[in-house]
């Protein structure tokens, strides 16, 4: 508790690790609330889980209550899971794709994901379980960063399409994406111009984070 107190005047680190995949994983109480980050970049909780939380409040809380399955691509400490679960109050199935081990234990450890019923965690490269998988979702929130990094792949016009295969109908991506330069810029612009506006509604929101720009696509029935 006096750690918390303290955290409002200066962050103060509890946890730190060194992962194959991420680097370096930290745990730190910043503003009386505990914050995953890595070596540059915030993963869960804190500034994150606010961007993301705005995404899914454009999307809407009640659209959200009525889906039946959600997939999450990326999980870190699994802020978004528990916007979901703690403060919508979502009851149905969501499966969560981490590539990272490290980074679960480190999440079940200090941010309790492992007591969240609904949630399946699957150990998994995204790329390839978006390629095995055969279920259909109502969302998937992509959230993959490798620190300030993010891999290529989430960009390239054959992932992007799987992953719209991969919606219900009036189902819907929310796709985080860092922005450090204008090149970023461009590559997002070029990202939305190559998803098919026949089947698809697209739209990139105001950004409320200097560096984070989200992107939803809407599937439309």
């Amino acid at each position: 508790m006096i750690r918390k107190i303290f955290s409002y005047i200066i962050p103060i680190k509890i946890f730190k690790k060194k992962s194959a995949r991420s680097k370096i994983i930290e745990v730190t109480w910043a503003n009386g609330e505990l914050v995953l980050d890595s070596e540059n970049t915030n993963y869960s909780y804190g500034s994150l889980q606010r961007i993301l939380r705005y995404g899914l409040r454009n999307i809407g809380y009640d659209t959200i209550l009525k889906m039946d399955h959600i997939l999450l691509l990326g999980v870190a400490g699994g802020s978004v899971v528990k916007t979901l679960v703690d403060e919508i109050e979502y009851k149905d199935r969501i499966t969560g794709v981490e590539i990272d081990p490290d980074m679960i234990q480190v999440a079940n450890e200090y941010f309790n994901l492992n007591q969240i019923k609904q949630l399946e965690l699957v150990i998994d490269d995204a790329f390839e379980f978006v390629l095995k998988t055969k279920d259909k979702y109502d969302l998937i929130i992509i959230d993959i960063f490798e620190d300030t990094h993010m891999p290529n792949f989430l960009f390239e016009k054959f992932f992007v399409d799987r992953i719209c295969t991969l919606l219900n109908d009036d189902g819907y991506v929310l796709f985080n994406t860092m922005i450090l330069d204008e090149a970023h810029n461009v590559r997002n612009r070029k990202y939305i111009s190559e998803v098919n506006p026949k089947l698809f509604m697209t739209k990139m929101l105001p950004r409320i984070e200097v560096h984070n720009e989200l992107i939803i696509i809407k599937k439309v029935a």
